[in-house]
């Protein structure tokens, strides 16, 4: 468990307004002095009116450029009623770096509106332009709520506000666009947007700020509210609270969505670079290859000690680093069971579900957890928590996944069939996984699966682990490699790529089910290419190995020196550059490591020109040395053209080169 600093101010508004308070840890710092509050660190400051603890923004302040953004509004913050507060406190707490995070500082916020307690939690971290808030209720719900709750804004000057909305989508069953963007001037009358990130930058001034929203999806929040932010020329504000007043309990506290504002530069770079060292910095993802036999679809019916032992040594031989037993170690049968009558319905009246099945594993889990270990790998499980009753049977499934750690060593969880109803069962969900990183020192990683149900999205619950994308099958034709491509490409400019699993599949299987004319089907492409095409992210083999023909496992080396790569590759800003995948483009992605260094992954599509100029993240007019790492690029140097453009050859359609660069 984290250890904590904690430093409390308990005392009434009167000495506080007339008492200087001062906090810091490294470079982040809470300051009260008078009644002006200044949170900050060295990129960023945001200081407010204290107004008796429901704190008020006076400014913004971009301190790398020392430009400011001053706010005009003469409301709280966060309203959810037009009472005045009581007992206002504030605290501090600092957190040392934790095995998956880094060192966090925050300064808390205590107040009482009527029998309710409000708790303001701002966060910041070292050489993070951004600060976030959290923010918790308890109490008994005896105020007069207003018609439209605010979680957070900012009133700034100024009738030329650019801004971008970015709405995303889930339920990849469902959904094959994952993300549009809501592109507009702001104006002076109201207008209400949908989306959990919006991008604004006044085109008189060159400031500019992003807010992001750490809610599920729009389309999976719960609570009331018809919209995520509400706009009326530099009048920024974020709604829908995600709590209905019922949820407020009077012995716990209730988190509410989260709200995160963040400074950015004069251009797009700077902007993107901005709002990913905050996502960055939730948590450090180690880097893994996955295999889960899932993607041949035989579900659970080969699933034993003996198949997955075979598994084991191909699965090596392809640089694999998890091994991942989906749906079917475990005595109880799930609804997608290969034996019928399966149901995930009150699991824990169900004596032994979550039992290794004895037939299938005679001797347990340690036989395959030793052979993995000799081979270099590690076994991973999938796991589908108890949904009933808001998942009040949460501590129940903890100590399922708490005792595979203490047995097995299992230290990753897919957790899938995820349904979240309600507040309730968001929180218990929270508890759920909160224990098992408790219990476990924080070892265990969490494969968070969004592609069906009410679920988490892209931006909430990313302290937990990564996400599993999307499930696609060559069984029913569905599975593209561009088109998956397409999906990480398009994520990647507003969420960290490297938090994603993303599928490869085994091309030589069921080739029969697309048209003989596909020129887009699996097996017109290299199985070298079809696993790069994961390289932006996590990739996870989503085949068995056993189906595999012997001219696959020559692809083990290339993932093998990928692995070698990946740490260096994902510790950099990874941004989408080229065209968006077609099928037919130029694409790919940049790693910013530093200014004069990082990363480039180009994929050539099935187009018939050999030399593609490309639109990139690099500095206009400078002279670049490109390296060539992985794939079929040879070294070069290029002079960087306008809006970033290089120029590059790829002899063959759909191949690939990793190059890393240095800026001269």
């Amino acid at each position: 468990m984290l250890l904590r600093m904690k430093y409390l101010i308990t005392t009434l508004l009167p000495l506080l307004i007339v008492s200087a308070s001062s906090f810091a840890q490294n470079s982040c710092y809470a300051r009260l002095d008078g009644d002006t509050l200044r949170i900050g660190n060295t990129h960023i400051e945001r200081v407010f009116a204290w107004n008796s603890g429901a704190i008020r923004t006076l400014w913004l302040e971009d301190l790398s450029n020392g430009r400011i953004l001053k706010s005009t509004n003469n409301s709280p913050d966060f309203v959810i009623s037009e009472e005045q507060p009581e007992n206002a406190s504030l605290e501090v707490i600092t957190a040392p770096a934790g095995k998956w995070s880094p060192a966090c500082f925050t300064a808390r916020i205590n107040y009482n509106i009527g029998s309710v307690r409000v708790r303001r939690e701002y966060r910041l971290y070292d050489d993070v332009p951004a600060i976030a808030c959290d923010t918790y209720i308890k109490g008994t719900w005896d105020i007069t709520p207003v018609e439209a709750p605010v979680l957070d804004q900012i009133c700034l000057k100024g009738r030329n506000w650019h801004c971008t909305v970015v709405e995303f989508h889930d339920r990849t069953d469902v959904h094959n666009t994952l993300l549009e963007e809501h592109k507009f001037i702001s104006y002076h009358h109201e207008k209400d947007w949908n989306g959990n990130l919006l991008l604004a930058r006044d085109a008189t001034t060159g400031n500019g700020l992003f807010i992001l929203k750490e809610a599920p999806c729009s389309d999976m929040q719960v609570g009331p509210g018809d919209a995520d932010f509400r706009t009326k020329n530099g009048w920024f504000r974020v709604m829908r609270l995600g709590f209905e007043p019922s949820d407020i309990l009077s012995d716990e506290w209730t988190r509410l969505y989260g709200c995160v504002m963040g400074v950015t530069g004069d251009d797009s770079l700077s902007e993107a670079m901005a709002l990913r060292s905050y996502q960055k910095s939730l948590r450090h993802q180690p880097d893994m290859i996955m295999m889960n036999t899932w993607g041949d679809r035989s579900q659970d019916g080969r699933v034993s000690e003996a198949f997955c032992l075979q598994e084991l040594d191909k699965a090596a031989r392809l640089g694999v680093t998890i091994y991942q037993i989906d749906d079917g170690w475990q005595l109880g049968k799930s609804p997608a069971s290969v034996v019928e009558g399966g149901s995930f319905n009150n699991i824990w009246r169900r004596a032994g579900y979550w039992d290794l099945d004895p037939v299938k594993f005679p001797r347990g889990l340690q036989p395959l957890v030793d052979k993995a270990h000799s081979l270099g790998m590690g076994i991973g499980l999938w796991f589908n928590p108890s949904v009933q009753d808001h998942m009040a049977d949460w501590e129940k499934d903890a100590a399922v996944l708490t005792g595979l750690y203490q047995k097995y060593g299992i230290r990753v969880f897919k957790i899938d069939g995820l349904v979240i109803p309600s507040k309730k069962a968001e929180k218990n969900l929270r508890k759920m996984l909160d224990r098992v990183r408790e219990e476990t020192g924080d070892e265990v990683i969490f494969n968070l699966d969004v592609t069906n149900g009410r679920r988490m999205g892209y931006n909430w619950f990313a302290e937990y682990g990564n996400l599993f994308l999307e499930n696609r099958y060559t069984d029913w034709g569905n599975y593209y490699p561009y088109k998956t491509l397409r999906n990480l490409w398009q994520l990647s400019r507003y969420v960290a790529p490297e938090r994603f699993q993303i599928e490869f599949l085994n091309p030589w299987r069921n080739a029969d089910k697309y048209p003989g004319n596909d020129a887009f089907a699996p097996a017109n492409y290299s199985f070298d290419y079809i696993a790069a095409t994961t390289f932006a992210a996590q990739p996870l083999a989503w085949m068995e190995a056993s189906n595999l023909p012997e001219e696959a496992y020559s692809t083990g080396q290339l993932l093998k020196e990928w692995m070698d790569i990946a740490a260096s590759f994902h510790s950099g800003t990874i941004l989408p550059i080229g065209e968006e995948p077609s099928g037919t483009s130029w694409t790919g992605f940049q790693s910013v490591t530093d200014a004069g260094h990082g990363y480039l992954i180009v994929y050539r599509e099935n187009t018939p020109t050999a030399k593609g100029c490309i639109k990139t993240w690099l500095p206009e007019g400078k002279c670049v040395r490109f390296r060539p790492l992985l794939g079929s690029g040879k070294p070069f140097r290029a002079k960087v053209g306008p809006g970033g453009t290089i120029n590059i050859k790829l002899s063959e359609p759909n191949t690939f080169a990793l190059y890393e660069y240095s800026v001269r």
